[in-house]
């Protein structure tokens, strides 16, 4: 398929056929904005296997680090695959599994806490509550919407997402906290997490609070963002049933690789395993 060129038109395409696809918005919105990236780097010329695999390189001698790379490869892949151009599509950067992660954003419990009592002194009554649900859940930012009054009152929430169906358990102590809220707010029915307009919170917006809140709570930014209240979830539910088969249920990962790296050891815990092996004369 020579001469193919990557317009605005084809990349609208590329979006509908995401949601069709039912991706998740944030997957869909960072798929769009590399594809674009790498548009605005072509300048107009046709796409061809050389200047992809160029764009690699460039990206590559940019100073961006290989999972970034990776991740925008992993965006323009599925686009050249949507394009019928498969031909064209690259091969990730190999990267070594890591054995540790770093603990620099590795939020603990303690701060997790700091940051609901920030929130609460601050009178962010919905954000702390946003985040006591997904750090209690181990839900992903995406699925709030899926916290409505009706799974509050039978604590349980059913959460559909890229054809996969699972069941969320709501602690019972979470689920009169939150009937309350909805009470307090005139909701009776549907989402509890909406704007003052009836819409869903978004991830931006949840993001954005969390960030302002770090000062007030003594914690570090690069530990404070939505996902990473589910990674501390994922470690303390391992902590107490140290079953990495059901957690990966409850996480509603496909693999239990994936849950693996939410796992891994710091890098001072990794280093007090290697002390412990006595192998220094």
């Amino acid at each position: 398929m020579d001469g193919y060129r990557m317009t605005e038109d084809r990349i609208v395409g590329f979006e509908e056929y995401l949601k069709g696809e039912e991706h998740g918005n944030a997957t869909v919105e960072k798929y769009l904005r590399n594809v674009r990236f790498f548009a605005a780097w072509l300048d107009g010329k046709a796409v061809s296997k050389e200047l992809v695999a160029g764009w690699k390189a460039h990206l590559q001698e940019q100073g961006f680090a290989p999972c970034t790379v990776n991740s925008k490869l992993s965006a323009l892949n599925s686009f050249l695959s949507y394009a019928g151009l498969d031909g064209y599509r690259v091969k990730f950067l190999h990267i070594q599994r890591k054995v540790f992660r770093d603990e620099s954003r590795d939020l603990s419990r303690m701060e997790y806490m700091r940051l609901l009592g920030a929130a609460r002194q601050s009178g962010k009554e919905q954000l702390g509550l946003v985040m006591e649900t997904i750090g209690a859940t181990g839900i992903r930012v995406s699925e709030l919407a899926y916290i409505t009054v009706e799974a509050a009152r039978t604590g349980r929430a059913t959460v559909r997402l890229k054809g996969k169906i699972r069941v969320i358990l709501i602690p019972g102590k979470l689920c009169r906290k939150l009937l309350k809220y909805a009470k307090r707010q005139g909701i009776k029915s549907g989402e509890i997490f909406v704007t003052r307009n009836g819409k869903s919170i978004s991830r931006r917006q949840v993001w954005r609070e969390m960030k302002a809140l770090c000062r007030k709570a003594g914690v570090e930014g690069s530990k404070v963002f939505p996902h990473n209240l589910r990674h501390m979830f994922a470690t303390v539910f391992y902590k107490v049933c140290n079953d990495i088969v059901k957690l990966a249920d409850v996480l509603g990962h496909s693999s239990i690789e994936t849950t693996r790296i939410y796992l891994m050891a710091t890098g001072e815990e990794h280093s007090r395993q290697m002390n412990r092996l006595e192998l220094i004369m």
